[in-house]
């Protein structure tokens, strides 16, 4: 059932504008990162399960260190703190540029830019969620349009990292990824918001254990975090390292750059359908769109010929696309805004704890069942989350609940958004 409302207000303002252009740049650096690391690891000859200690060296870090980001942006305020957190980041992925271009860089020193890059967007990602707010009226239609430059990001971004270091080299593809970060920490630079007032008196241990009770005294929260560590250990953990190894040993190097560009395709779509469709139980309609997910896995795992390969990516990035602006805009609105931080970092720790688990065990996992097979196995706890998500009651009947109202910040018309 489908809720219908007044039109929304003016998106595009001179902060949407500047924090959509900075998103998107962020964005398409998150997106160049795993496949240019997973090919570049892979032509070095590390093989798959170096692939999984530097993509899990990242999201360990990063899953470690998000909820005392969430702390220190509710405590201070998000947005000085993601701009430190890019200016790290580019300064992290020029360093990775230079050494494969002066040569052959040994595992460690990889790694080593992969905890300090996973550490460094933990103390930015706790804001992405929370500026929203403040810089559009309606959270809905900007997490949509957020959504859909995500899915531009996440279709440009893997093809052109992969026809980079197909057709260049590492160092231009890791370099162009410092070149995002930096693109989007002018852009936050730029943001004319309001004054920001917080309550400092708290302690940091305290200000964990607020987040922490708003987390747990949720029911539909903490039950999808619970289905999301399903996920995240047996598919979004091991999918980029298997389906990189599975795609580019039957199509070549730059055909997993071209699905993951295919399901960026799909997240666009899926982030338009989601700007319309606003369903009066958001977790409900959110969770049958991800009986599409799954489609990824199968199709890395059956390798068909490219377009139907890219379809499989497609239509799975539909359907992750909508659940993405049904979660994102649920927690913006039924959360209180002065603990939004702090609960965003503890969903988005929970969310991903397990994926730098499955990336570990990817490698070993593969080379004693084979990769095909993991790949399907992940097919199958794909659906399975699905159907979990539609059947848990807190989740399923959960309302959706008009966006609060929020003061216009005056600036000159842009008309935008951000995610």
């Amino acid at each position: 059932m489908v809720s219908t409302l007044a039109p929304p207000p003016r998106l595009w303002t001179w902060n949407f504008g500047g924090y959509f252009t900075a998103r998107i740049a962020s964005m398409l650096g998150d997106a160049m990162l795993p496949v240019a690391m997973s090919v570049a690891l892979l032509s070095l000859g590390y093989g798959v399960s170096a692939v999984g200690f530097a993509l899990g060296a990242w999201m360990g870090a990063f899953a470690l260190f998000v909820v005392f980001g969430g702390v220190f942006a509710d405590r201070f305020h998000p947005r000085p703190q993601m701009i430190a957190a890019d200016a790290a980041r580019f300064l992290l992925m020029g360093s990775l540029a230079a050494y494969f271009w002066l040569g052959h860089p040994p595992l460690w020193f990889i790694i080593g830019v992969a905890l300090l890059g996973g550490t460094a967007t933990a103390m930015f990602q706790p804001g992405v969620t929370s500026l929203v707010p403040q810089v559009a009226a309606d959270p809905q239609q900007a997490n949509g349009v957020l959504r859909v430059a995500q899915g531009m990001s996440t279709m440009a971004g893997p093809a052109l990292s992969g026809l980079l270091v197909a057709t260049t080299s590492a160092a231009v593809a890791f370099a162009a990824t410092a070149a995002t970060f930096a693109v989007s920490g002018i852009c936050l630079v730029a943001l004319r918001l309001p004054r920001f007032e917080a309550d400092r008196s708290a302690s940091t241990l305290e200000n964990l254990l607020t987040g922490w009770h708003e987390f747990r005294s949720r029911s539909w929260l903490w039950a999808v975090i619970l289905i999301w560590w399903m996920l995240g250990m047996f598919v979004w953990g091991p999918i980029t390292p298997l389906g990189a190894a599975s795609i580019t040993e039957a199509h070549g190097k730059a055909a997993f750059g071209y699905a993951e560009g295919a399901f960026g395709a799909g997240c666009v779509l899926g982030g338009v359908l989601a700007i319309r469709v606003r369903p009066s139980r958001p977790l409900f309609g959110g969770g049958l769109a991800m009986f599409l997910f799954p489609l990824m896995p199968l199709a890395a795992s059956l390798v068909p010929a490219q377009p139907l390969l890219m379809l499989g990516y497609a239509i799975s990035g539909i359907g992750w696309a909508f659940w993405g602006v049904q979660w994102a805009t649920t927690i913006q609105t039924q959360i209180p805004e002065d603990r939004l931080n702090r609960v965003s970092a503890y969903e988005i720790a929970g969310s991903i704890l397990a994926v730098p688990i499955g990336q570990l065990i990817a490698g070993p996992a593969s080379t004693a069942f084979g990769v095909h097979r993991m790949l399907m196995v992940a097919t199958v706890i794909g659906f399975c989350c699905a159907v979990a998500l539609i059947a848990v009651s807190p989740i399923r009947r959960l309302l959706r609940v008009p966006e609060r109202p929020r003061p216009a910040t005056a600036s000159p018309s842009l008309d935008s958004t951000s995610t």
